[in-house]
């Protein structure tokens, strides 16, 4: 037999109001006490309606996640950031992988809409940014995280890509690499262009002339893309003694080429990843990566889509996050050369 309001109400000893309002958000009623009605809730297995609160015009306690790819253990961590930090403030997450396809964008912002989620956090990069706009209109709270859209009045979580990306290239000029190439993710989006601005910026500044051939963007499957343009530079004569990745996924289609030609990593080729995910320590060599604080990441979007209910805001709010060089076992300075301390 289904746990009713009135079963939650007597197991915490209070009103079946309390728990309406602690349901849907209201009345001055302590964190403490809501999360142990929130506690009774979920021990009793008591699930509001979501459909009756939907057509009441009532919270519904769900949010949608948009996100290019769940297999992608960067956004595999983002959405359970989400997840978790959803789940300890009582909201459902309905999780949607686009593949960057704005067809798919477009249909899940029509389906979560129908649904009526409280929030949409996106995650997901996308073309027509106009997509957006009709969400946007109702007053749905939106928040992008790992990706941004100039030109949209939105909150917005994301770590300072330009400072990753000089992190990574100060850290293989300083290993006495001077022919570096880079595999980026593509140019439409704003976090593979800072991350190619940093790097740039810091193999400059360390005297290294930049050689706009040896950076390549790369399509939707990031192995085989990354280790395919990989294996085009390590077949030449004048092959690159290090590669920086944009992502970590880059990375591994990088390890796999450098195997393939019978190089070894790092004593014939350096390769640094971005993001740390759990892939990095999988590797062999452990992979050295610039870290995006990921659980951090999906632990403010929730919170912004929080702070935006009831609320009316006249400027967005842009969190940018540091980023951290993890150092393992792929670099290594080139033969012959000292490191730069």
């Amino acid at each position: 037999m289904k746990a009713t309001i009135y079963d939650v109400a007597r197991e915490a000893g209070v009103s079946i109001a309390a728990v309406s309002q602690v349901i849907n958000g209201k009345g001055k009623i302590s964190e403490e006490r809501r999360n142990e009605i929130f506690a009774v809730m979920e021990r009793l297995d008591y699930k509001p309606s979501v459909i009756a609160a939907a057509l009441t015009g009532k919270k519904t306690y769900t949010f949608g996640l948009l996100i290019p790819d769940i297999s992608n253990p960067f956004f595999a961590e983002i959405a359970r950031a989400v997840e978790d930090r959803g789940h300890q403030l009582g909201y459902s997450i309905f999780i949607c992988s686009t593949d960057n396809n704005d067809e798919r964008v477009e249909r899940y912002l029509s389906v979560l809409q129908q649904k009526s989620v409280d929030g949409i956090i996106v995650g997901t990069g996308m073309d027509h940014r106009d997509m957006l706009q009709p969400v946007l209109r109702k007053s749905m709270p939106v928040v992008l995280v790992a990706r941004e859209l100039p030109g949209l009045n939105v909150d917005t979580v994301v770590i300072d890509d330009y400072a990753g990306g000089y992190l990574a290239g100060g850290h293989l000029a300083g290993l006495g690499h001077k022919r570096i190439a880079v595999l980026a993710e593509s140019a439409k989006l704003v976090s593979s262009r800072e991350r190619i601005r940093g790097f740039r910026e810091a193999c400059e500044e360390a005297g290294l002339e930049w050689d706009e051939s040896l950076v390549r963007t790369n399509g939707a499957d990031l192995v085989k893309d990354g280790r395919r343009n990989a294996t085009d530079w390590l077949a030449g004569d004048n092959r690159p003694t290090a590669i920086f990745c944009c992502n970590d996924l880059l990375a591994i289609g990088a390890l796999q080429a450098a195997k393939e030609r019978g190089l070894r990593i790092p004593a014939d080729l350096s390769i640094v990843g971005f993001d740390n995910t759990i892939l990095a320590t999988a590797t062999d060599p452990p992979l050295t990566t610039v870290a995006q604080p990921t659980g951090r990441m999906g632990e403010l979007a929730v919170d912004l889509l929080l702070e935006q209910e009831g609320s009316r805001r006249e400027s967005p709010r842009r969190a940018v996050l540091a980023p951290e060089l993890v150092l393992r076992e792929s670099t290594a300075a080139l033969r012959g050369k000292a490191p730069i301390k």
